[in-house]
Order: structure tokens, then sequence, then C-alpha cells
């Protein structure tokens, strides 16, 4: 694990959050979007395999890959993340806009993913 992981209020049995790219503390979201991902995410350390509409695979990133989707009040986020057995690693947040995901976000989160694997 890298040192982005983060075990704040963690429970032995969930699993911790890394964060490949920075540290998303406040992301630009509303405030009802910031509980509605911190929820989501929280479900994912717990374990729990998410679905439409909160979540869909990114096979195109990798094996394991999803996206978490957040609708906003005036915007769609998506959070790009991979389950491991011992983390859920994030790759990624941007704001959605277009109907597919952007080239260059599908190229940026395989990189982070090769790279925090062969860390």
């Amino acid at each position: 694990m890298s040192d982005s992981t983060y075990y704040f209020h963690v429970s032995p049995r969930d699993k911790p959050l890394v964060w490949l790219h920075g540290l998303v503390k406040t992301p630009p979201f509303s405030a009802a979007a910031r509980i509605e991902a911190g929820f989501l995410l929280r479900r994912l350390q717990r374990g729990e395999n998410l679905g439409m509409p909160h979540s869909r695979q990114m096979a195109s990133i990798g094996r394991h890959c999803h996206e978490l989707r957040i609708v906003d009040d005036s915007a769609s986020w998506r959070i790009i993340y991979r389950i491991d057995p011992d983390a859920i690693v994030i790759a990624e947040l941007f704001k959605k806009k277009t109907a597919k995901t952007p080239a260059s976000v599908v190229e940026v989160c395989r990189r982070r993913f090769a790279e925090y694997d062969h860390a």
C-alpha cells in the first residue's frame, strides 16, 4: 500500500481508501453530493458491490475498475476506482461533460494503476 492510504476512522474489517492523485478532502461537490460520495465510498470499504445507478464497470481501464457516479445539482462527477484485495484504490475524480469517458482520463487511470502496481 502507498503513503497515500487513507486510514482515518476505518474499522479493522474495512478496506482503506488509497488516493493515487492528491488528496480530495473537499471535492467541488455540493454538500449533498459530498455526503453521497462519502456514503458510497464507505459502502465499498465495507465490501459491498455497487451496481447501477451508483457504479459502473470500466473494463476499458482494467480488471476490477469502476466509476462511481455522483450526480450533483449542476454537474455529474465520476470517481474512478479499483477494488483490490486490500484496498479501494482511487485513480481519478473528474467532472463528466460528455456521454463517453474521455480517452485522456482512461489513459491517466491506466498509468496510475500500473505505477501503483509496480511501486
